[in-house]
């Protein structure tokens, strides 16, 4: 039976593990799929040296940190900086991300010539894929963070009427609002969205946090973050059995 897994920091959110149990299934696959929660990353390492591991996905908060571990990375992954699927090929252990093709597949349907500038909430693995796949649609992006660097990163106070009405797609890519905390909303001004603005959350659970429901209060059309777990998983396993 092969082994296969997600490693993380708090596992009990994530759907990786019942998607991947039930495609097993489906597929008639012999292979088993396990949640590994490490306190620190440098807690990989038994996990890589048993060798009994045949490929793995990687969440919040290990994307970027686990890079040194790694032999490899796939030209992706290298100009994304982060990884989210790990390979075993050939005794080499390789980066790669399937998060830009995930969230790729998942926006395209909804895109629309009103989409020019899109506003990126956090500055963590995934909001990088994010603005990864903005910049190969040739789509301008401008990221918020509790701590901005450089001219395109501002704070949540900067926030306001004139930035949402430039940016008319917004995605939030910090874990606020997930499950068990899915009261949580983090600061923005909602009165400044209108029918024109599509807002994106990648958590998928909830299905639907609090800051999509009240983005669709406020006449914005939502997205979670399902169909871009789905499609991401895909790519993994086409990545894992290359």
């Amino acid at each position: 039976m092969r082994k296969f897994g997600l490693i993380g920091k708090t596992l009990h959110h994530s759907f990786s593990k019942s998607f991947f149990t039930e495609f097993f299934e489906k597929e008639k696959i012999d292979a088993d799929y396990s949640n590994y929660e490490l306190k620190e990353i440098s807690d990989i390492t038994p996990l890589f040296d048993s060798k009994s591991i045949s490929g793995l996905n990687v969440t919040i908060p290990y994307k970027q940190s686990i890079i040194p571990f790694l032999d490899e990375l796939s030209d992706e992954a290298k100009s994304i900086g982060a990884v989210n699927v790990v390979q075993f090929n050939n005794g080499k252990i390789i980066g790669h991300n399937s998060d830009a093709f995930g969230f790729h597949q998942s926006i395209k349907p909804f895109l629309t010539n009103l989409h020019e500038r899109a506003l990126i909430i956090g500055t963590g693995g995934a909001s990088k894929a994010v603005e990864y796949v903005f910049k190969s649609l040739g789509i301008d992006t401008i990221s918020i963070s509790r701590n901005p660097i450089g001219e395109k990163q501002f704070s949540y106070t900067d926030i306001n009427h004139h930035m949402l009405n430039a940016c008319k797609v917004i995605v939030h890519c910090t874990p606020v609002g997930t499950f068990p905390n899915e009261n949580d909303v983090i600061p923005f001004p909602f009165e400044f969205l209108t029918k024109d603005h599509l807002v994106v959350d990648l958590i998928y659970n909830p299905e639907k946090t609090k800051f999509l429901q009240l983005a669709q209060e406020h006449g914005a059309t939502i997205l979670n973050g399902q169909s871009m777990l789905q499609q991401q998983a895909l790519k993994a396993w086409e990545i894992w059995n290359k």
